[in-house]
């Protein structure tokens, strides 16, 4: 790829590259890691640009009786990204911080390379203060924070430059963190805003008005010092230093992650004209091998282009399809039959009586978020008696997701969920695997039966694990919000919704009537239809599947170079 024919650099706090490369938190990076593979498959001159942190990374340990250890892992960068020569120096917080740059290529189905860049203040050259900017992804401490951002941001175009990239077509913030890539290209266009504009592009995730990045002034002339325009103040609010209100100030386009979000988007940010892409996955990450087998045999070239997944209907036959979900299933039943959390002792997990472990006959349902009470983790279990009445000998359940360690909130959650796993462990097998992680959330996308999602409407901003388990022939069981609002209208038989759509946009919530319709659907729709009626879950399944023919990330490619890309 040739460096002076970049169409975009794709900027992000977080990217997740693999598994054990600890510079991603969730979704975002899952996302932006995503998005660059497709960039490499489809052959779009890109680069990426983010952090790389190197501080303490955390194993989550689930004791016996619920509560949590996390154990130090060790992690070094040389092992799996490449130390380049180049430097710069930037006048951060009022001394001189030098900043070094690693790469890692991403390389597509047909050889071509993508690379990655990522930033990193932490090494011997820097005093103490400039070693900890990039030591923690998302640093707490303000003034650090902060700090990240102006490396991320003005740090990797200056590094972009060092590195020879000088005509870049387009910019892409992927979130308010990545906002003073802006000001670096003020810089470098005579301070005139829509010179800027022209090159710049914004997605914003965050559908709650308190989780974008906002900075008191004094702080941020503190850290930034000159890098900050005479007329900050007009691009990123008067009070305080909006982020995000920043990067779309200067962005010719400005996208939600799907068209529920694009509403609730205008609402909180009025004024910005945020439009959407609604986000994918990239397919050949997310399918378990046996899918991908099966679906090259019946629907040649859909490894390569997954919008041919939408004649799954017709094409894949409905035993050799179960038989390649059994496959996967027993995969992640092996797992989980390792980790078993409902019973009393760490030797009963590594000798386990037979009638604890899980069942590849008994249908399976998966939750797999972060502990935190919006998303609801424990809803499932509103009335347990009438759960269990429901369900027992009938369903399964996996839960994962994991606590910060200093979270207490989380942590309680993940220790209430241990208690009932044991509470309910004659009728309803529970587990909750630990140290949940992309390794992970591959066996469980595609092993289990049904993928459970119970946020508060409207905080799923998209919700792309969803899309991972459809495109393996799991079936959605959903709040309405999010990408789910699109996808159950575009195939209804793909999956199962969780009461209304709430009418306004703001967070609204009935955990009784929630509940409720849960137990509803389950007991008279899910359940009947899984042991009575294989005909029609297959069908369900294929449905499903044929959801990844849009929901995916070479999609999502497509229409960034059609409404976001100067292509």
């Amino acid at each position: 790829m040739k460096k002076s024919s970049i169409d975009v650099a794709y900027f992000s706090m977080e990217m997740m590259l693999e598994s054990d490369i600890p510079i991603y938190a969730g979704g975002l990076g899952v996302l932006a890691g995503d998005l660059l593979r497709s960039c490499a498959d489809l052959k779009v001159p890109a680069v990426g640009m983010s952090l790389v942190y190197s501080g303490t990374v955390f194993a989550q340990m689930i004791e016996p009786d619920g509560s949590q250890q996390f154990k130090e892992v060790d992690w070094r960068k040389l092992d799996q990204l490449t130390r380049l020569p180049e430097k710069i120096v930037m006048k951060i917080n009022g001394r001189d911080v030098s900043i070094a740059c690693w790469r890692y290529d991403i390389v597509g189905f047909d050889g071509f390379v993508v690379p990655i860049y990522f930033l990193d203040t932490d090494f011997y050259e820097n005093d103490d203060w400039s070693r900890l900017i990039t030591r923690n992804l998302y640093a707490q401490q303000g003034d650090l924070r902060i700090a990240q951002e102006v490396v991320l941001g003005i740090g990797g175009v200056k590094m972009l430059r060092k590195l020879g990239y000088n005509n870049i077509k387009t910019y892409h913030m992927n979130e308010g963190h990545c906002s003073f890539v802006a000001l670096e290209l003020l810089a470098e266009n005579e301070y005139k805003d829509d010179k800027v504009r022209k090159l710049c592009s914004f997605t914003t995730h965050t559908p709650i008005p308190e989780g974008h990045d906002v900075f008191d002034y004094d702080l941020a002339y503190q850290i930034a010092g000159d890098y900050l325009p005479w007329h900050i103040k007009d691009l990123a609010s008067a009070d305080r230093l909006h982020m995000t209100k920043l990067g779309m100030s200067l962005s010719k386009t400005k996208l939600a992650v799907s068209k529920k979000h694009e509403k609730v988007s205008n609402h909180i940010l009025p004024g910005y004209d945020i439009k959407s892409v609604t986000n994918g996955i990239h397919h050949r990450t997310w399918i378990s091998p046996y899918l991908q087998d099966l679906y090259e045999k019946y629907i040649p070239g859909s490894l390569k282009d997954p919008s041919k997944l939408k004649n799954s209907e017709t094409l894949i036959p409905d035993d050799e399809l179960w038989r390649a979900h059994l496959e996967s299933k027993r995969e992640l039943l092996h797992y989980v039959n390792k980790h078993l959390t409902s019973i009393d002792t760490r030797q009963e997990r590594e000798n386990p009586n037979p009638a604890d472990c899980f069942d590849e006959n008994i249908l399976t349902i998966a939750m797999a978020r972060r502990p935190v009470e919006y998303k609801r983790p424990l809803l499932f279990y509103h009335d347990l008696e009438r759960l269990m009445r429901i369900g027992k000998g009938k369903i399964q359940i996996i839960q994962c997701g994991k606590s910060h360690f200093a979270d207490e909130i989380s942590q309680k959650i993940v220790h209430e969920i241990i208690r009932i796993s044991k509470k309910c462990r004659t009728a309803i097998k529970v587990v909750y695997l630990e140290n949940y992680s992309p390794r992970i959330a591959r066996f469980l996308v595609a092993g289990t039966d049904i993928w459970l999602n119970t946020p508060i409407q409207p905080l799923e901003a998209s919700g792309t694990s969803g899309m991972k388990a459809a495109m393996n022939g799991v079936l959605n069981f959903s709040v309405p919000d999010g990408w789910w609002i699109e996808g159950y209208k575009m195939r209804p038989d793909a999956g199962f919704v969780i009461g209304e759509e709430i009418k306004g946009l703001d967070a609204e919530f009935n955990n009784d009537k929630d509940a409720d319709s849960i137990y509803e659907v389950l007991e008279h729709e899910i359940i009947p239809t899984y042991y009575n009626n294989r005909k029609e879950w297959t069908h369900r399944m294929k449905q499903a599947i044929a959801l990844g023919s849009y929901f995916n990330t070479h999609r999502c490619i497509r229409e960034y170079q059609t409404i976001a890309w100067n292509t």
